[in-house]
Order: structure tokens, then C-alpha cells, then sequence
């Protein structure tokens, strides 16, 4: 065999072996950016706001990142967080027939007593501040509702139009519905930035 045969040779197994290990380094980081992206979406789940029972506070079309693992492992719903459940009754269905997803705001936790007359809210007979809300008040009558362990009494910022713990559609929500808490806004841009507790804010 010729030395120039023998070096063409040469060249197509170096171009073989450069293609292969090419392609194992394009197999390899796509194995990693699935693996990167499945671990993102357990911890992380994107969503759109599809209403206005949270105005003034998200409108529709607002696009937000929730925390899965906000209640995992001790961490317990807290009053003035904004989640996202699934409900369970058959009268609030999507378009595909699912239990719709439904975006709320806690406002009692296991162990408190909910009393709603006058447009007022009582938790623990004490009067809640309602400032945040679009309309600053809220309708609907509940008598000395004490939330169940394992449950929240959740409602809507926009207390006239929202669908929540209020009606015998929803009722309490059970914590296990939970798809997670909203932490952060993307869209839109002006809004950009994280989801602070409303009460929190107030207090600091």
C-alpha cells in the first residue's frame, strides 16, 4: 500500500472519529438539558392567569412562575399567599373536561374561625385589612366558619366576581390540591418581580 493511501486512510478514520465524538457531545448535552429541564419542572411550573378574580393584584394574561416545593418537606401555607389549587367540583370544568385550576389568595389557615357580615371579614374576630382588594370590601355571609385541619379558606382580590371559598362550589380547599405557590411575575415586563405577600408588605 502506498504512503499516500495510507494517508488518506488516516484522514477518514481521524474525520470518523471526529464525527462520532461530535455527535456523543451533541447526545450528551441534550441528555443534560433534559435532565436540567424535567428537574427545573418539578421545582418550577409556569402559568397564565386566565380571569380577573384576582384584580388588582394579577390580571389576565399575567404570566407567573409557581414553587412547587413551597409547602414539601414542614412548609405550611401561611395567610396572604397566593396559590394555585385544582378544584374538585364537577360544576368548575376546563375545556378539556379537567378540574379547572383556580388562583386564590389564603386568608385562613387550619384553626382559624372566618365570620364575613357587612362586607366585613373576621378572622379570629378580629377585622381583616381589605385595602388590597379592588373593591375594598367583601360580599357573601359566613357565620363563625372554623377552617378544618389540612384545609384553607382561600378568596379572590377581587371579591365581587371571584369564585372561592365563599361558595359550595369550592368550599375550603384541601392542601393536597395545591399545585403551588406564586413567587414570581414575568409578564408583564412592567410588573416583572416577586410575588410578595400582601400582609407582609403591610406590616414592614
Amino acid at each position: 500500500m502506498s504512503e499516500e493511501k495510507k494517508s488518506e486512510e488516516k484522514k477518514t478514520v481521524e474525520k470518523t472519529s471526529t464525527t462520532k465524538q461530535v455527535i456523543l457531545e451533541w447526545v450528551r448535552d441534550i441528555a443534560i438539558a433534559i435532565v436540567i429541564a424535567l428537574a427545573i419542572s418539578m421545582i418550577v411550573k409556569p402559568t397564565v392567569v386566565k380571569e380577573s378574580s384576582m384584580e388588582p393584584n394579577f390580571y389576565a394574561n399575567d404570566y407567573i412562575f409557581l414553587s412547587r416545593l413551597a409547602y414539601k418537606f414542614g412548609g405550611q401555607p401561611e395567610k396572604g399567599d397566593v396559590i394555585v389549587f385544582r378544584t374538585n367540583s364537577n360544576s368548575l370544568l376546563d375545556d378539556s373536561g379537567k378540574h379547572k385550576l383556580l388562583i386564590k389568595r389564603v386568608i385562613g389557615v387550619p384553626g382559624d374561625k372566618i365570620r364575613i357580615v357587612h362586607g366585613e371579614v373576621y378572622i379570629n374576630g378580629e377585622p381583616d385589612d381589605q385595602s388590597y382588594t379592588r373593591d375594598g370590601d367583601t360580599t357573601g355571609y359566613i357565620e363563625d366558619a372554623v377552617v378544618p385541619e389540612g384545609k384553607l379558606f382561600c378568596m379572590g382580590d377581587n371579591r365581587e366576581v371571584s369564585i372561592d371559598s365563599r361558595s359550595g362550589e369550592v368550599g375550603f380547599i384541601d392542601q393536597d390540591t395545591i399545585v403551588g405557590k406564586a413567587v414570581f411575575r414575568l409578564l408583564p415586563l412592567g410588573n416583572m418581580g416577586v410575588i410578595h405577600n400582601v400582609y407582609d408588605v403591610k406590616e414592614g
